[in-house]
């Protein structure tokens, strides 16, 4: 079905890309420009948002760039403040910013761990904070937010800070969900499991306490029911049909993408 999100505007953050190749956000930007949204590509790194916009504009599809610190209130402001400028209106918001540094409270300093909570869900915060008046204005929208299972389940190594900041991302959504459901706002979570994205080699498989990017490419086989890592297509897919007209009826929930993952016993 084409069309799916059609006179719609979207913000996409973190759409840009650590490296070539399709990340999460760089997908989900490119799926919601084909879908009909008017896409604005959000990311911190003013080059890998152009680079997602270009391949949108080579299609022929329409959207905007906007460099924005995410974690930073007056940045936050000011995007949004630009996105309304051009178009009037947001309709989706999707937030897709996040990441990890390995430790607990023995490795990590104070600072490093609220950093990891100011990034992966504080992010969230900000950008809500500016967007849902203009929602409640309108009198719908949708919000989807980017999880993670390790903020589940601790799946073999220690990640305190972004573990605290996905689990925290979870219940945020719902307490946002719920009250702003009466204003026709509806807010989600996507929940990757093993994802085979740029991200993986440029910074995953480089933390201490991680297995090299070859096992990280081929653990999925034995760790995963279907047998293997997804892509930033299948979270992008998740991510459209949370944030089209088909997903009317949900919001406060999670969508896990993990190939059975969660469900499979240690």
């Amino acid at each position: 079905m084409a069309g799916r999100l059609a006179g719609k505007v979207a913000i996409v953050t973190g759409a840009g890309s650590v490296g070539p190749g399709w990340g999460n956000g760089r997908a989900t930007a490119v799926l919601f420009a084909r879908e009909g949204a008017t896409v604005v590509v959000v990311d911190a790194v003013l080059a890998a948002a152009e680079a997602t916009a270009e391949i949108i504009q080579a299609e022929g599809f329409q959207c905007g760039v906007l460099e924005c610190d995410v974690t930073d209130e007056s940045s936050v402001a000011a995007m949004v403040a630009e996105v309304l400028a051009r178009h009037g209106r947001v309709d989706v918001l999707h937030n897709n910013v996040g990441g990890s540094i390995p430790g607990g409270p023995e490795e990590m300093s104070y600072a490093q761990f609220r950093a990891q909570l100011d990034l992966n869900v504080g992010s969230v915060f900000l950008t809500c904070q500016q967007v849902l008046p203009v929602m409640v204005r309108q009198g719908a929208g949708a919000i989807v937010n980017v999880g993670s299972v390790g903020g589940a389940r601790h799946l073999g190594h220690d990640h305190a800070g972004y573990t605290a900041g996905k689990a925290g991302l979870v219940k945020l959504g719902q307490a946002l969900a719920v009250r702003y459901g009466r204003h026709g706002v509806r807010v989600n979570t996507v929940v990757p499991g093993l994802i085979d994205t740029p991200l993986l080699e440029v910074r995953v498989a480089k933390q201490k306490g991680r297995a090299d990017l070859a096992t990280l490419k081929t653990e999925a086989a034995t760790r995963v029911p279907l047998g293997r890592r997804g892509d930033g297509w299948d979270i992008a897919y998740a991510a459209l049909y949370l944030a089209s007209d088909e997903a009317r009826y949900v919001t406060g929930t999670e969508l896990l993408v993990d190939g059975g993952l969660l469900a499979r016993a240690p």
